[in-house]
């Protein structure tokens, strides 16, 4: 996507301000993590830090369902990505600070643990081909860990997007996805970037998610967006090379709704 770039710092709705501002409360406390054999659930929205109660070998938690609760976090240094939560784990990559687009890199934190050193790793979604890839970096790779409460699920069959808010949904439109020979992934990503367009090709605004298409040589490296158009008549259909299109009025309300983080569900 070559879009002019004006906004890459997370957005979402609006809130609110309360006639009556509330009770100051007490921070939450750290909870002691679980168990080895506990199910795990995802660490409270309103846990500012929650790797800090992990402190003895074998200690975890998840971060992220990502239907609900998502954390994310950019890099801070561009440290080797792990299969496992070992320093001696093969690496399949490294940190990077840009996008292809030039903005700061996200990604998301979907579990933790401690390993018998005593060191924090969290388990990150990994942008690039191929798509759906998971890694471990140390916990000191990422900056503070930021929450998102949203989720966009794509209906390939229907052609319909629809984003939720606290699992309750906010927003929905008919969409234009992959034709049969450059299908829009199936999967889970999350938004990394926010576009704003001329009003061209992509419209007004588009998102550059971690999904990547089967077009390698597309300029930017074949990211999928989720963008505008200047070919509504083509919605709903199947008409792109992967990325999603959205009628120029539904995704400027989209951009005052989803903020970077947001986890995308592609479904069939």
């Amino acid at each position: 996507m070559a879009l002019l770039v004006v906004s890459a710092a997370t957005a979402g709705a609006q809130e609110l301000t309360p006639a009556n501002p509330p009770v100051p409360q007490p921070p939450p406390t750290a909870q002691a993590p679980p168990a080895a054999d506990t199910p795990l659930v995802p660490v409270p929205a309103n846990v500012a830090d929650p790797v800090e109660a992990l402190t003895k070998p074998g200690d975890r938690a998840m971060l992220s369902d990502e239907l609900s609760i998502t954390r994310w976090a950019h890099p801070q240094d561009q440290s080797q990505i792990r299969t496992l939560p070992s320093v001696a784990a093969a690496a399949i990559g490294r940190l990077r600070f840009l996008t292809e687009d030039g903005l700061a890199e996200v990604y998301i934190a979907l579990d933790a643990r401690v390993d018998a050193a005593k060191r924090a790793w969290l388990r990150i979604r990994v942008p690039g081909r191929p798509n759906g890839r998971t890694g471990w970096v140390r916990r000191e790779a990422l900056g503070d860990l930021l929450v998102v409460r949203t989720r966009l699920v794509v209906q390939r069959k229907a052609l319909r997007a629809t984003l939720y808010k606290s699992n309750k949904p906010i927003w929905t439109a008919k969409v234009g996805i992959g034709k049969a020979g450059t299908p829009t992934p199936l999967g889970v990503f999350y938004i990394r970037e926010r576009l704003r367009g001329s009003g061209g090709t992509y419209g007004p605004w588009a998102f550059g998610t971690s999904a990547y298409s089967a077009l390698s040589d597309w300029p930017g490296g074949g990211v999928v967006g989720i963008h505008g158009t200047n070919q509504p008549g083509l919605i709903p259909g199947r008409p792109s090379h992967g990325c999603i299109r959205v009628r120029n009025d539904q995704i400027r309300r989209l951009a005052r709704l989803m903020p970077i983080g947001t986890p995308v569900h592609v479904l069939r």
